[in-house]
């Protein structure tokens, strides 16, 4: 018989009451190796993110390895590892947004915001991403800030589109959000 190598105990950087909610999650489950994206999807809306240490009593508390529950977490893009930004972008470039100017929307958004398309950490208040199809094509282009989706946006017109996004918290020269 192996021997196990026993896994980091919760740290005190984790809340008590979000420990235990993960310890009644999985108990929820009972314990089911195979429930382990459930459970990580339970976890991660507790926290906002999957913290090391709670990625560690989902593995003890599953009996999995350590390294079979962080595969999982950095394999699936809804997972996340890290804390959330406070505002979050995301730029539809699905084939109706792009024929009608998704690209040029994300590239305007990226220097307005100080930022990279994609980057999980953004730029510590504002993250933006790209999305392959929001389902309102008929609307395209179309982005979504802070969950509200933004239709019909004027690339064609700058200063319409500009006035728009100022208006939307997306402040030119604010690339802290601060305006929001």
């Amino acid at each position: 018989m192996a021997a196990t190598i026993p896994l980091p105990e919760p740290t005190a950087e984790l809340p008590l009451e979000a420990v235990e909610r993960t310890s009644r999650l999985i108990r929820q489950q009972r314990g089911r190796a195979d429930a382990l994206i459930e459970v990580l999807h339970q976890v991660q809306e507790l926290y906002g993110h999957l913290p090391p240490a709670a990625l560690a009593q989902v593995a003890r508390e599953l009996r999995l390895p350590l390294s079979r529950v962080q595969g999982v977490a950095s394999f699936y893009h809804l997972f996340r590892l890290e804390a959330p930004t406070a505002h979050r972008c995301a730029v539809c470039l699905g084939t109706a947004c792009f024929v009608k100017g998704g690209a040029e929307l994300a590239e305007r958004l990226e220097r307005r915001l100080g930022l990279k398309l994609d980057d999980a950490a953004g730029n510590g208040t504002w993250a933006l991403e790209h999305v392959s199809c929001l389902g309102a094509c008929g609307q395209a282009p179309v982005l979504v800030v802070d969950g509200q989706l933004e239709p019909r946006l004027p690339v064609d017109d700058p200063a319409a589109l500009e006035a728009r996004l100022e208006a939307l918290g997306l402040a030119a020269g604010d690339p802290v959000g601060a305006g929001r």
